[in-house]
């Protein structure tokens, strides 16, 4: 079915070549090269606190958050990630999802407070995430290569864009949970805008933003094998190559360490988040 000609193509190509990139190629270099900084300073601490240590704490949090078994999983696991020698790996994993992660909440949380006071924000902003959430991961990688090359900063770009849709969302929810005879008893108490939400609604939504923070790390950590398709290091590309080569053991060995740093993440951030409603 053809009834005219659209060159969409054409026309984004040409505005991404001639004007986009021309001029503001050199603002996209300079957030290219404070991530990197970040990104690298953040993987060079992981890599350089012995694994022993990194193990104790995780096993030490996971007991005193969640309990002995979970601990005991924990321990377990941590121990595999050692003797598949994909430590190193793990660890630029688990930068590059803390690195996005951050992100994700410094920009998530407080437009998802913004939405849930503003109506008309909430309808500007509502689309935007349906589209971040709908458009298939695959295409972030395009302009996050083009604007910012290949390596661990466009993973950190796409990353971002895919995990910080839930943070907005539960935040946003969480907000407009708080129960009206709540808000209304703090408003005849003479509460101030700023005292509603830091010691009202904030307090009261904490659940559910922790819930939209355990969502974003999981985002983030399924970004890790597609996201080595750009040249991001870590597991998925231990992932990459176990498929590129038809090396089934090879890629579940990665597999398998990133459903370990998944579960462990995920059970203590799930945990926090209950402590946080108690």
């Amino acid at each position: 079915m053809h009834y005219f000609d659209l060159p969409l193509e054409e026309w984004t190509n040409l505005f991404i070549n001639e004007w986009f990139v021309p001029v503001l190629g050199g603002f996209f270099d300079i957030i290219s090269d404070n991530i990197t900084a970040i990104l690298v300073s953040i993987e060079d601490f992981l890599l350089w606190i012995p694994p022993e240590i990194i193990t104790l704490f995780l096993v030490g949090l996971a007991w005193r958050l969640v309990g002995w078994r979970m601990a005991l999983f924990s321990a377990i696991g941590l121990l595999f990630i050692g003797s598949v020698d994909l430590w190193d790996e793990a660890m630029r994993t688990l930068a590059i999802v803390l690195v996005a992660t951050v992100f994700s909440i410094i920009i998530g949380i407080p437009v998802g407070i913004w939405s849930a006071r503003s109506s008309m924000v909430d309808k500007i902003v509502r689309p935007i995430l349906d589209f971040m959430q709908t458009l298939p991961s695959f295409v972030y990688l395009i302009p996050t290569i083009l604007l910012f090359g290949i390596g661990g900063v466009s993973a950190v770009i796409a990353t971002f864009i895919f995990a910080t849709p839930p943070a907005v969302r539960l935040t946003n929810l969480g907000i407009r949970q708080v129960p009206e005879e709540t808000v209304e008893a703090a408003r005849a108490f003479g509460s101030s805008s700023w005292q509603m939400l830091t010691k009202v609604q904030f307090p009261l939504a904490l659940p559910t933003i922790m819930a939209g923070v355990n969502q974003t790390i999981l985002l983030a950590l399924s970004m890790a094998v597609i996201a080595s398709m750009i040249g991001a290091p870590g597991l998925g590309s231990v992932v990459l190559t176990g498929i590129s080569r038809v090396n089934v053991g090879l890629g579940l060995v990665g597999g398998l360490c990133i459903v370990v740093l998944a579960i462990i993440l995920d059970r203590i951030t799930q945990t926090m988040g209950g402590q946080a409603e108690k």
